[in-house]
């Protein structure tokens, strides 16, 4: 049972003239259709669909698959950080039906609603969970069904190229943000967890290269503090000697350490704990045990994503400072696709970029708002796929200034 409820998004604009200013009449720019999705078992969640508010339809849609975390609907990060949010503002605006969902158990801003639920959820749930919203979404009367694509981000990267694979006559294009390639337990959470705390230590904190830190150094740093086994309510509480005198405790030393003998160790053990299946119950808001066991058990993108129908467009962005999802796990997607003749395949790396598309270092995922470029580099290539624009030229042209786009695709040329 769906329940249904309209809204619509206004826009208004002031002119200035020399003397006076008009105020442009409120335009309707958007309308919202909130739902009610069944995701059976007697678990259900709360979705929206954007539509353009001018056009008689069906139009081109979109289905948007969140990523890792108890996340609503939007990717609500911060108050100015909600990616989905602005990825069907930006696409309703120009031509597209966007759905979106909360995740099983989830609420607005990513408030547990029933933990239970959350706790529970396996890789398999939120699969099945796309496919209902899928279904949802073809059954909208304003949806073109033979023009239908899946955004999946981050850990959506995992079950958007799964739902198209059987839903091959459904889905025309999938695009992934963030993408996973490889077992994100076994080599991107360690790369998160390990690899890239010690590469941090090695190469920013070690700046007389002997592969030795003091633990003043660590005290002050607060992006190595994180990877540490400390209580996160010392971290809050600011104090210095406190937490100096704990990090002396775990690495038994209140001078120097060692980055190979000692920082990694307790690094390997951190991330085995948070790793770790033997939790009766899910006390966290990032991936409960039950999930990260799916997780280990799953086979990589990288085995899968040849099976994805030779019909279905297939555009893969990544940030090329992304230290969760690194761009290399996009080199393998696209040479898998390569090597296996996907006729119809782009991916587009962006410097200087994140893991939600904002500006990073290579060490840190900065948090805001996409960056217009990448919008509109996401709008062009589905315009082109989605029979709204017969024009190829238009992929490439809008394609940002900070970006290299690696395309073998048959529809549109690459860009350097």
């Amino acid at each position: 049972m769906i329940a249904i409820h309209a809204l619509s998004c206004l826009s208004t604009s002031i002119f200035k003239q020399p003397n006076h200013a008009l105020a442009q009449q409120y335009i309707q720019t958007i309308k919202y259709r909130n739902l009610v999705i069944d995701l059976g078992n007697g678990v259900k969640t709360n979705a929206q669909l954007t539509l353009p508010a001018v056009g008689k339809g069906p139009f081109p849609a979109v289905l948007l698959v969140p990523g890792s975390g108890a996340v609503d609907m939007n990717e609500t990060l911060t108050k100015n950080a909600k990616p989905f949010w602005q990825i069907a503002q930006y696409l309703s605006e120009r031509g597209f039906d966007v759905l979106r969902y909360d995740k099983r158990g989830i609420g607005a801003n990513g408030i547990i609603l029933n933990p239970n639920v959350w706790g529970n959820a396996t890789a398999n749930d939120l699969i099945q969970d796309s496919k209902k919203a899928l279904n949802v979404l073809i059954q909208q009367p304003e949806v073109d069904p033979k023009r239908i694509s899946i955004i999946g981000h981050s850990e959506g990267t995992l079950y958007a190229p799964r739902v198209a694979i059987d839903n091959s006559t459904k889905v025309k294009n999938i695009i992934l943000m963030g993408t996973l390639a490889q077992n994100p337990l076994k080599v991107v959470e360690y790369y998160q967890d390990v690899s890239l705390p010690s590469e941090y230590a090695t190469q920013v904190l070690d700046k007389n290269h002997t592969g030795l830190i003091s633990i003043q150094q660590i005290e002050k740093d607060p992006l190595l503090l994180k990877f540490l086994p400390l209580p996160h309510s010392l971290l809050r509480t600011n104090n210095t000697k406190a937490i100096t005198t704990t990090i002396a405790k775990v690495f038994g030393t209140n001078g120097y350490i060692s980055i190979d003998k000692q920082l990694k160790p307790v690094l390997i053990k951190a991330y085995e704990n948070t790793t770790a299946f033997n939790l009766l119950k899910c006390n966290t808001t990032v991936i409960c045990p039950i999930l990260w066991r799916a997780l280990s058990n799953m086979t990589p993108n990288l085995s899968i994503i040849g099976n994805v129908s030779k019909s279905t467009g297939i555009l893969i962005l990544n940030g090329e400072n992304d230290s969760q999802t690194p761009v290399q796990q996009a080199f393998l997607l696209q040479q898998r696709l390569t090597d296996v003749n996907h006729p119809d395949h782009t991916l587009i790396t962006y410097p200087n970029l994140g893991h939600v598309f904002y500006p990073s270092s290579h060490w840190l995922t900065g948090i805001g708002p996409i960056e217009p470029y990448v919008l509109a580099d996401l709008y062009a290539w589905l315009e082109a796929h989605s029979g709204l624009s017969r024009s190829v030229a238009t992929t490439t042209s809008t394609i940002g200034p900070n970006t290299r786009s690696l395309n073998t695709s048959t529809t549109s040329s690459s860009k350097g």
